[in-house]
């Protein structure tokens, strides 16, 4: 469905095309999955980039493309300080706090669960934008007025209705520019579109629900409803034959019990 091409420059890094057939033939798969009101509503690779295209501001870019290459829940992206990112090294990744287990408080989870995820960031560009934004910004730290402790804050200070707000802006953007998106654009979205990417890319359903966060099975396999709706329509399956040739082929066959 996709290929890889090289990038000229320094970097030469890797990128993901996408071939126009492949993206019209996924647009007909989600197209014909709207059609139950269960399944999730999702972006692909081309709508995706094409939004961030219309986020200019740095800081905005960087957090959506947080939610684009993590699959991370709004709470979660918006809960990440800078040492939650590990960006050196050979398997650049993020350790997100999953939000069930932060609403659960500062306790230790459950036995056999951990409060903590391990995603990996498989994307250099994404890296090296998170790499240009740390050099380039402060960290922001608040001191604790009675122990003098110095704490890490959150890298943004948005709120699920101010990335809302980004993200409606960006929308009415790309529509005066002729660009439109089939399904609302809203911070839930890039997480069932990271998880739709994984599909494409045939990551196993374990390995993926880990990814997300997911403690139930279950509430990964929707996932994989929509893949079921693809695999039935690449077969090509008839359920016809020229009627003619179907009588003779049982006159035949009657003949041959008979003789």
């Amino acid at each position: 469905m996709t290929e890889l091409t090289t990038l000229p420059g320094p970097e030469r890094r890797p990128m993901l095309m996408v071939r126009p057939e492949d993206h019209r033939r996924a647009l007909a798969l989600r197209q014909m999955a709207m059609a139950y009101a269960d399944l999730p509503r999702y972006l692909l690779l081309p709508e995706v980039s094409a939004l961030l295209h219309y986020l200019p501001d740095w800081s905005q870019h960087a957090l959506v493309s947080t939610l684009w290459n993590t699959g991370g829940r709004i709470n979660e992206v918006l809960a990440l300080k800078r040492r939650d990112f590990r960006l050196n090294g050979d398997y650049p990744h993020v350790v997100i706090r999953t939000a069930k287990q932060r609403r659960a408080g500062t306790g230790r989870p459950a036995k056999g669960k951990s409060a903590n995820r391990v995603v990996p960031l498989s994307d250099p560009g994404f890296v090296d934008e998170l790499r240009r934004l740390f050099a380039s910004t402060r960290e922001r730290i608040e001191t604790d007025e009675k122990t003098g402790e110095r704490r890490p804050l959150p890298i943004w200070t948005a709120t699920d209705r101010t990335v809302r707000n980004w993200l409606t802006r960006a929308g009415d953007e790309a529509r005066r520019d002729g660009v439109t998106f089939s399904v609302p654009v809203t911070p839930h979205v890039f997480r069932h579109s990271y998880a739709m990417h994984h599909c494409y890319q045939h990551t196993p359903l374990k390995v993926l629900q880990a990814l997300l966060g997911h403690e139930k099975a279950e509430s990964t396999e929707v996932y994989t409803r929509v893949f079921a709706l693809d695999i039935a329509a690449s077969q090509q399956i008839t359920f016809s034959m020229p009627e003619s040739q179907a009588v003779m082929l049982l006159k035949e066959t009657y003949q041959e019990k008979v003789f």
